[in-house]
């Protein structure tokens, strides 16, 4: 089988028109070269280049092949050079997948600025609640709660911790009392997430001085995306467990009305987390757009 370096060496000379600049170019002796024209024209059994001792030129079937492989040849060259040049440039596709919460609230409000100061990078979010292997599924860059975060990942910080608040409407409260111990969200009815990695529903999970509780919750609605459930908690469908950054506008509106505060739980905020140390200029770039704020 015919080597690709043989075809190079050839489209090289027929390039320069010259063995002793071909051989200069790649860096071989002229010598060596030659043989391996030679070789390449014993193996397709085929006479390649007319020599003399001023000139090189080729063949019918020499410039056939030339025709054929030198273009291709000077494709890859100046791919290649492009690459080199590019190994500082910001560019190229950053994958990202994130829980639709922090893809609404961090991801792509810190994104949209690097977007036009940066055309040549392009990213793709993916806005998703279930746990993702990010090496396996090809994503650059995951961003889940930093209990979630598998150690062997870099992990970088977005977001303060983060609490969790058990809300309900203003018109949903004149017809129910707001629960006052975690037994009486039993008497509730309770807008349920289902979790989309194994199919259960989600527990509320409280703590109080110290101490972790779980309660199983149960109502009439459940829906796998948090968007949603604020917006049935907000029509007065019941009470709903939720991160206090998805609702804070709310309750500033007096919109929402949040209860049982002494059991709220606070987990470690958000983290962007990647596999790979050597982060392409694009990555990196990204990375820091994402981070948390140096004034927060």
């Amino acid at each position: 089988m015919t080597r690709f370096d043989d075809l190079a060496a050839f489209a090289a000379v027929v390039r320069e028109g010259s063995f002793t600049r071909a051989a200069a170019q790649m860096g071989v002796t002229q010598s060596a070269l030659s043989q391996t024209i030679r070789t390449l024209e014993r193996k397709l059994d085929l006479k390649l280049l007319n020599r003399t001792t001023r000139s090189v030129s080729t063949t019918e079937a020499g410039e056939r092949l030339y025709q054929a492989v030198g273009p291709r040849f000077a494709d890859i060259d100046a791919e290649l050079a492009a690459l080199s040049e590019s190994r500082d440039t910001p560019a190229g596709t950053v994958r990202i997948t994130a829980t639709e919460t922090a893809a609404r609230m961090l991801v792509w409000p810190r994104l949209q600025p690097l977007l036009s100061r940066y055309p040549d990078i392009k990213i793709e979010i993916s806005s998703e609640n279930r746990f993702i292997d990010i090496v396996a599924e090809r994503f650059d860059i995951g961003v889940r709660l930093g209990g979630d975060v598998a150690k062997d990942m870099i992990a970088v910080r977005m977001a303060p911790d983060m609490r969790m608040t058990v809300v309900g409407s203003p018109g949903y409260f004149e017809r129910r009392s707001p629960p006052r111990t975690l037994q009486d969200l039993a008497e509730h009815d309770c807008i349920c997430l289902r979790l989309p990695t194994h199919g259960a529903l989600l527990h509320w999970e409280f703590k109080r001085r110290g101490k972790n509780t779980n309660v199983q919750v149960t109502g009439r609605l459940v829906f796998n995306a948090t968007d949603l459930v604020v917006a049935a908690t907000m029509a007065g469908h019941g009470l709903a467990w939720v991160p206090a950054p998805a609702i804070n506008e709310h309750v500033a509106a007096g919109s929402l009305t949040p209860v049982l505060d002494d059991w709220a739980i606070t987990y470690p905020g958000h983290h962007l987390y990647y596999a790979s140390r050597s982060a392409s200029p694009a990555l990196a770039l990204v990375v820091e757009a994402l981070r948390v704020p140096k004034n927060k």
